[in-house]
């Protein structure tokens, strides 16, 4: 949200609502994840997905549990939603209603209208929608999008856009969302994600660039004896596997302690190799370990993130912590720049849950400054041991 007593830079809307995608499952998802690490697979997928808490009446017994949103004819109204599911990258649309995308991940953007959004695990998208249309019930409906030979939960989730005084007797109208794998929807719509860029909101780009950075995302597999095909599935940046150290990232740097990570990950991949070519099924085991990369104060830099098909190719939306979620397609790549400018530990990670448990993270140590105010700020007194 802007600061208080600052405007939007798009028309006041009448009202705001949050709309919270996100999974569930019948069983403890715990005990689920747990099981298939034991025997080296991936759990199994969520049996609904939600909106606001609730799946909706096209689930069984379902009727009640159904998230409604009353709207008055002729005003408009901002959406923030957010996709909060573990696993799937999500399609979100109105019946009968084109939404404007007005704001990604806390950045104003150019305004654009769309009859469907695409929303990455942990992203958020406001929209405006106008109830401009006869006054009735229209559904709101969000199902995933999976361009690659991957299992998801492919059931539709919805949800009531009501308009006020249409009794709940009338039967809602479904939205027609892009198709599960539709791949050339999705190009398209991040294709038109740009900052809005002006004056009181710049983009703050760099344009000059002091180290580049490529970074390859894979999946793989390790030797796993107790495992049921005696391999665990895996994942990767640059054939690295992150593993989770027992004391917290920042504590050990702000401590300087000894051997709780190393500051070489590598800036690109030991060999290069057709990162997209057939699929590669051979020489998939990874090296293990917490290696961070340690970038100067102030320093600017740009980072490719190029998916690869190891295993097979997958979308993967990436999030670097302190910055926003950016989307890696299926089998193509994604540049982004940064400045780092706040000194400290910030963890970068595929954001979907199931690929960040395999390992295919890293995090950044930003040195500190020149001055008090460029370092990094020391724990609370009242910090709790872990």
């Amino acid at each position: 949200m802007p600061k208080e007593g600052t405007p939007f830079p798009f028309p006041q809307p009448y009202s705001e609502a949050n709309i919270v995608l996100g999974e569930w499952w019948n069983s403890d998802i715990e005990t689920m994840v747990n099981q298939a690490n034991k025997l080296g697979l991936p759990p199994p997928t969520s049996d609904a997905h939600t909106i606001n808490g609730k799946p909706g009446p096209l689930f069984p017994c379902s009727e009640k549990h159904t998230f409604a949103m009353e709207v008055e004819s002729g005003n408009t109204y901002l959406l923030r939603i957010v996709n909060a599911a573990l696993n799937d990258e999500l399609f979100f649309a109105i019946a009968g209603h084109n939404m404007t995308v007005v704001e990604i991940d806390a950045v104003y953007t150019k305004p654009f209208t769309t009859q469907a959004l695409l929303i990455a695990p942990g992203q958020t998208t406001n929209v405006l929608i106008k109830a401009d249309r006869s006054p009735s019930r229209y559904f709101m409906a969000a199902r995933p999008f999976m361009d690659a030979p991957i299992p998801v939960d492919n059931k539709t989730v919805t949800a009531i856009l009501q308009y006020k005084g249409i009794p709940n007797t009338i039967l809602p109208t479904l939205p027609q969302l892009p198709a599960p794998n539709d791949t050339n929807f999705a190009l398209s719509y991040n294709g038109k994600l740009k900052s809005l860029n002006t004056l009181q909101f710049p983009a703050n780009v760099p344009l000059q660039v002091d180290r580049h950075l490529f970074y390859t995302i894979s999946l793989g597999q390790n030797p796993c004896p107790s495992c049921q095909n005696g391999t665990q599935l895996t994942a990767s940046l640059n054939n690295i596997t992150f593993v989770v150290p027992k004391v917290g990232l920042l504590q050990a740097h702000y401590s300087n302690m000894n051997g709780v990570f190393r500051t070489d990950f590598p800036d690109r991949p030991f060999a290069p190799f057709n990162y997209t070519g057939a699929p590669l099924t051979a020489d998939l085991g990874t090296s293990l370990g917490t290696r961070l990369s340690k970038l100067a104060f102030n320093s600017t830099i740009e980072l490719v993130l190029q998916d690869t098909n190891l295993l097979t190719v997958e979308s993967h939306p990436f999030h670097l912590h302190e910055r926003n979620t950016a989307g890696v397609p299926t089998g193509g790549w994604t540049a982004i720049r940064f400045r780092a400018d706040n000194p400290g530990v910030w963890f970068m990670h595929c954001h979907l849950e199931l690929h960040t448990m395999w390992g295919p993270k890293m995090a950044f140590v930003v040195e500190n400054g020149k001055s008090p105010e460029e370092s990094v700020l020391p724990p609370p007194e009242d910090l709790p041991p872990c």
